[in-house]
């Protein structure tokens, strides 16, 4: 709003004849900018807690750029409606007036297809961002990785218990919407826990964090343990759609990595190294190892386990396969 204010009125010698000072310009962007802000919000919330979520992208930006119209349409001719009742028993004001004489101008209409257009390009830019991670979509944007980069970067590898025989049971289609079903519950532990998805693969999720900033508040443990407690507590969906609830191991380990983007028509940033490719071969102990959670010895040196929720059990070094050397390997569980 303060920019339609800007480019619209403020470049002009002269106020527009609805506004008595330029103050009114100022009311004007804040009055409008948090009613229009406020519409803005309220579709994005109806889009997430909705079935629009699952619907094509398309949609549901053609439904946030509607909602705007429609909620702005209905708010002018509310606004119309009582400034003429209050005319009619001659209890105007001199806002009142003013307000009338605004909706009434073509700037008004103006006003409402330029918000329209400005709510679609956000809502096509919010898509996007979840399409490819708001991080990621911001620094391509940025140029951020267009040269590579060394980075001090914490993986976490989280993959199906059993998801071979789930699929050959289920069926392609059914294990397919068990992965949806699945992961959704997890995009609000990953937001909690301000980390990032950096792929998807399969019934299998790597998600990441800078360095310093995942080894705080456990929150590498927090995400395993907090989604395995959200499909506990979905049981009854689960059991009912699938005929059981599906269950994860997870394995962490952190290091160095080269950040970059990667790619023309289709570009990601990538991480090379051979942390993840040590983090899958960590994962694979898990089941011979009769553990949910394993991290590594370079991890476990750096978390503050002191007020922490968890306990790490040392399993000793571990030959992890295609490994010249062997690696310490530790156990996570949560604290009774």
């Amino acid at each position: 709003m303060a920019a339609f204010v800007f480019f619209r009125y403020a470049q002009s010698p002269e106020l527009p004849q609805w506004a008595v000072g330029s103050g009114d310009l100022a009311t004007l962007a804040i009055y409008m900018g948090i009613i229009f802000g406020s519409l803005h919000w309220l579709s994005n919330l109806i889009a997430e807690l909705s079935a629009i979520n699952r619907l094509p992208y398309v949609f549901s930006v053609i439904f946030k750029g509607l909602f705007l119209l429609l909620g702005a349409t209905t708010l002018a001719y509310m606004t119309q409606f009582l400034n003429m009742w209050a005319i009619e028993n001659h209890m105007s004001t001199l806002r009142q007036m003013l307000s009338a004489h605004i909706l009434y101008t073509p700037s008004f209409q103006a006003l409402i297809i330029y918000l329209v257009v400005v709510r679609v390009g956000l809502a096509f830019i919010e898509q996007m961002g979840l399409l490819v991670g708001p991080r990621v979509l911001l620094n391509i944007g940025l140029g951020k990785y267009h040269r590579p980069r060394y980075e001090q970067r914490l993986f976490l590898y989280l993959d199906m218990v059993a998801s071979t025989t789930h699929a050959e049971t289920l069926g392609d289609y059914r294990f397919s919407r068990l992965i949806q079903d699945s992961f959704s519950l997890l995009a609000e532990t990953v937001s909690n826990n301000e980390a990032e998805i950096y792929r998807y693969m399969g019934d299998a999720v790597l998600i990441h964090w800078p360095l310093n900033q995942g080894i705080k508040q456990d929150r590498v443990m927090n995400i395993y343990f907090d989604f395995s407690q959200q499909l506990n507590w979905q049981r009854h969906y689960f059991e009912e759609h699938y005929g059981f609830v599906p269950r994860f191991k997870a394995a962490a380990h952190c290091g160095q990595v080269v950040a970059a983007v990667v790619g023309v028509h289709k570009q990601e940033i990538s991480f090379f190294s051979d942390v993840i490719n040590t983090l899958a071969r960590l994962q694979d102990q898990c089941n011979p190892l009769g553990q949910r959670m394993l991290i590594s010895g370079e991890l476990a040196q750096l978390l503050d386990m002191d007020d922490s929720l968890y306990h790490l059990r040392n399993l000793g070094p571990v030959q992890l396969k295609g490994k010249q050397h062997t690696t310490e390997v530790f156990g996570v569980s949560r604290k009774e």
